[in-house]
């Protein structure tokens, strides 16, 4: 447990730090309009070192998104477009016969990038799925017999288009829960567009500044993990979650038919992980109740299966989570 010294040395330290993650979103923002919600939540998979799963129709700004993040990082970025006919190679990489050297070497796929967008990851079969995974969870890749570390930071931002279903693969439970947040985003607002339009127009987009460092990247994610979280909050993370398995004891019986399966342990693990992260960008050195709600949503979403009986009576997971958080006692 933290003691008030311990505390205010977080806050010193968060103090210096902040203004560089408010200048990176500002940066964003000059490129990227209208999604302060997907900036913040990128930022907020990169103090946590976690991936991201985009949820959005054609055409609002995913690509530049993730594209605007790494020119601020300064970092590699790679852009995979996934199709039904991919393989795993065309991902990951493959052993090429070099005939000059008379021996095989290691061509190494777009997956060797700090921030990768893996561009409707949906339509991708289960092998290709399969073998993000194991980039996506132990950070490497294996290519033939050798077995190649990943370059740090690294961040895969995957993205499906929810309108259409004709020759997609769902993606299965164990890699949902990979991902530390599931991010839904939306149109523009009529102000937000009419601004688009305008710097479209003209071509009026400015090239991106190197705001981050590597080792800045890595001291605010040590400062993140230090931030703190108190055991009524941790009690409220667990309560929540726990809400999701057992809808029944936790006051929630009507909702019960719709659920048909709960958010895993690593759900609770991602929510205090991304709490601590907003609690950051909202310049505290403490976790509190409000920053468990402001994540809950992106953590939970896709960690709640719900059955047929939720689908045929149009619920989702959104509305269980609204529920379970104006029922869950807050401390």
């Amino acid at each position: 447990m933290l003691n008030a010294p311990d505390i205010q040395q977080i806050e010193s330290k968060i103090e210096q730090v902040l203004p560089l993650l408010n200048l990176c979103l500002a940066e964003m923002e000059t490129n990227i309009i209208g999604q302060r919600h997907l900036q913040q939540r990128l930022l907020i998979a990169l103090l946590c070192d976690g991936h991201i799963l985009l949820e959005g129709v054609p055409g609002l700004a995913k690509t530049m998104s993730i594209k605007t993040l790494a020119d601020c990082l300064h970092v590699d970025f790679s852009r995979v477009q996934f199709t039904p006919d991919l393989l795993p190679a065309d991902v990951m990489g493959t052993m090429v016969f070099n005939m000059q050297a008379n021996r095989f070497e290691v061509r190494m796929g777009p997956i060797f990038a700090n921030l990768v967008l893996a561009d409707e990851i949906n339509r991708a079969p289960a092998k290709v799925q399969s073998a993000l995974l194991e980039a996506m969870q132990e950070r490497q890749v294996t290519i033939g017999d050798e077995t190649h570390k990943l370059p740090q930071p690294f961040l895969v931002m995957a993205t499906q288009n929810p309108l259409e279903q004709e020759g997609t693969y769902q993606l299965p439970e164990a890699q949902l829960d990979r991902f530390l947040m599931k991010v839904k985003i939306s149109y523009p607002s009529r102000e937000d567009e009419m601004l688009i339009l305008r710097k479209a127009s003209v071509n009026n987009f400015p090239k991106v500044r190197q705001i981050l460092t590597n080792e800045d990247l890595k001291d605010m994610r040590k400062l993140c993990q230090g931030i703190y979280l108190d055991e009524r909050i941790e009690g409220y993370i667990v309560d929540i979650v726990q809400a999701t398995r057992n809808a029944e004891e936790s006051g929630l019986s009507r909702l019960a038919p719709y659920i048909s399966y709960g958010a895993s342990p690593r759900a609770s693990i991602s929510l205090a992980q991304t709490s601590k992260a907003i609690a950051l960008l909202n310049n505290r050195a403490f976790v509190i109740p409000e920053d468990v709600r402001a994540v809950a949503h992106d953590v939970l979403t896709h960690r709640i299966g719900i059955s047929y009986e939720g689908q045929a009576d149009d619920i989702d997971s959104d509305l269980i989570i609204t529920e379970v958080l104006n029922t869950v006692k807050v401390p």
